[in-house]
């Protein structure tokens, strides 16, 4: 948006509180006129973007690989309610996968980080 903007105004003193309001505050400090007139030339002469950006197959993957993981953590969850057949009991079986699988993942971190589980 600030890239958008900067090229609709032509003002450099406006396209200088751009740049300034993108940068971080102390980078911004420490920059000369002369120093943001070169970063808005440059900016300038990047090609500009698509207007709707496209899903690659990257993306496809990992929004796959996100799904099957939170299908994979949750199914367990979910157990309990399937194979007993009194709610309150399943409820409570149901509670305790999770703490389980916390004890076990906090376990196995501490082990992954040479502590003891």
């Amino acid at each position: 948006m600030a890239l958008q903007a900067l090229r609709r105004f032509a003002d450099p003193k406006k396209a200088r509180t751009i740049i300034g309001h993108a940068l971080p505050p102390m980078l911004a400090a420490a920059l000369t006129a002369e120093e943001f007139d070169l970063i808005q030339c440059r900016l300038n002469q990047i090609p500009k973007p698509p207007m709707r950006p496209a899903l690659t197959m990257d993306d496809w993957l990992a929004a796959a690989g996100v799904f099957l993981l939170v299908f994979v953590t949750t199914l367990p969850v979910v157990f309990p309610f399937l194979l007993i057949h009194d709610p309150k009991v399943a409820l409570r079986a149901s509670n305790g996968v999770p703490v389980l699988m916390l004890f076990f993942a906090g376990y196995a971190l501490g082990r992954y980080s040479g502590r003891r589980g």
